[in-house]
């Protein structure tokens, strides 16, 4: 037997027969979701949230039903749920007068949403609703129920005002781990800025007496190769011929030798 039957309908099942059996498993279980409390304020607008999950398409046949029990001893709607609104065809019906003119449906059903809203809340609608939808063939599943609770403004529960003054808490905290962090980026960047310059201007100013080392140097080997005496003009030797013979001549080559020197 598949784990999804209930013991009703196993007993169902062995007491009809196989023929039963297979109908039944033809049928899947339908889904319905709904919050299990919704407390708002006297005089205000309501939402009673509730969605559905199908394995079949949503058509024309679908139906949605709300129904209420009251949770006071003297109400009407006490001793057993009340419908307080239909739907079906695309089309919704408002139940008792009580709830004719301040239920609204806000659901998309081709979205398997099948909220409602009640607007304006009294405290006599405090109690349980319950949220059923058949789509056929998904006909089988069991209805969602949400409490609803009607209070004053000042016995609203304070675990929504715990939570916004955490996350506005939070958020300033976040705030200042980013400026102190920020902070701490630019610090670093403006050091590693004045390093940079430092280190340039220590380069030129070691780099900067290298010239006047390489001229002193050049002045130095122009002083030791230049010799401290006055400038000197060329000097001219000449060879005379001493023989005393008239009829001798030599051709004699003059050779110059030139001697320049600079102060």
């Amino acid at each position: 037997m598949d784990p999804k039957w209930s013991n009703t309908v196993c007993k169902r099942v062995f007491l009809t027969g196989f023929t039963l059996c297979v109908l039944l498993d033809l049928t899947s279980a339908i889904e319905i979701y709904a919050d299990p409390e919704v407390v708002v304020q006297n005089g205000t607008t309501g939402v009673l949230p509730c969605r559905f999950r199908s394995s079949e398409v949503v058509s024309s046949s679908t139906t949605v039903s709300w129904t209420f029990q009251s949770s006071q001893p003297d109400s009407q709607f006490y001793s057993a749920p009340y419908v307080i609104f239909y739907f079906t065809n695309g089309k919704g019906f408002p139940g008792p007068d009580e709830f004719k003119d301040r239920v609204q449906f806000i659901g998309d059903i081709n979205r398997k949403d099948v909220s409602i809203q009640i607007s304006p809340t009294l405290f006599s609608d405090n109690g349980t609703f319950f949220c059923d939808v058949k789509n056929p063939p998904d006909v089988m599943g069991t209805a969602a129920r949400t409490e609803l609770r009607v209070v004053l403004k000042v016995s609203l529960p304070q675990v929504k005002t715990a939570v916004i003054i955490g996350a506005v808490c939070g958020a300033l905290v976040l705030l200042v781990l980013i400026a102190v962090a920020a902070c701490l980026v630019m610090r670093v960047l403006h050091n590693r800025h004045d390093y940079e310059g430092c280190t340039s201007l220590e380069s030129v100013s070691s780099q900067a007496p290298q010239p006047r080392k390489k001229v002193e140097s050049n002045l130095e080997v122009s002083r030791s190769t230049t010799p401290s005496g006055p400038l000197q003009g060329p000097v001219i030797y000449a060879q005379l011929d001493h023989s005393g013979s008239k009829n001798s001549f030599h051709k004699m080559e003059p050779v110059v030798y030139a001697d320049i020197r600079k102060n």
